[in-house]
């Protein structure tokens, strides 16, 4: 056997103890998905606060009392946001799922195993705790530190699971965490770093990921 077999050997070994212990089939093609996703809501988002802004009499603008009931009253412009927020949710796990779905089975992987119920577990513990603290922000009007505490908690909960799938997602919980301590510190551009967190830096994780597993799987 000579040395290019050895590394072959030494890399087959390596596939199946990384496919043993970690989830592999998180798609990149998912991440930059879900990026879209945000970056569309985020525009939806915007676009529902300037309105708001526009027909409030503190900004200077026509109050329409007919209108104001339904649309721009602080519920209404909540409810909207909402309904933005799970629209993105919805559209990035359809998106994510789809992909990982047709790379595991382009893999010959099951997509639910023991190390895939141990990354849904430590992913979601944070992310439930993150959605309960939320309710109770919103529930109290706190709404200015609801932008920052999704990204902090999203990124802890990216830090918790990263041990049982790709090490490259513990990074980006890094930054997830980073920018949402960022933005309590800048509460006006709340939805700016949002948007960056989870628009810009999904997509970029995904190029990164795709460009490496994906386009070139015997890189991986």
């Amino acid at each position: 056997m000579n040395e290019q077999q050895h590394l072959d050997t030494l890399k087959d070994i390596k596939r199946i103890m990384e496919r043993s212990t970690r989830f592999m089939s998180l798609s990149g093609l998912g991440g930059i998905g879900a990026g879209l996703s945000a970056l569309i809501g985020a525009w939806f988002a915007w676009r529902t606060l300037v309105a708001y802004r526009a027909s409030s009499v503190l900004d200077g603008g026509v109050y329409d009392p007919a209108a104001s009931d339904q649309t721009y009253t602080e519920e209404g412009i909540l409810l909207k946001l909402i309904l933005i927020a799970a629209a993105v949710l919805l559209c990035a796990l359809t998106t994510g799922c789809y992909f990982t779905w047709r790379k595991a089975r382009q893999q010959g992987l099951p997509i639910w195993d023991p190390t895939a119920r141990k990354v849904i577990i430590h992913l979601g513990i944070p992310l439930v705790a993150g959605g309960l603290f939320i309710l109770g922000m919103i529930y109290n009007g706190i709404y200015y530190l609801i932008a920052p505490t999704c990204l902090v908690f999203y990124g802890l909960a990216l830090i918790n699971a990263s041990k049982f799938t790709m090490p490259e997602l513990r990074y980006v919980g890094f930054i997830e965490t980073l920018l949402g301590i960022l933005a309590t510190f800048w509460l006006g551009f709340g939805l700016l770093f949002w948007a960056i967190g989870f628009g810009l830096v999904h997509i970029l994780y995904g190029i990164i990921m795709w460009w490496k597993y994906e386009r070139a799987p015997e890189a991986a």
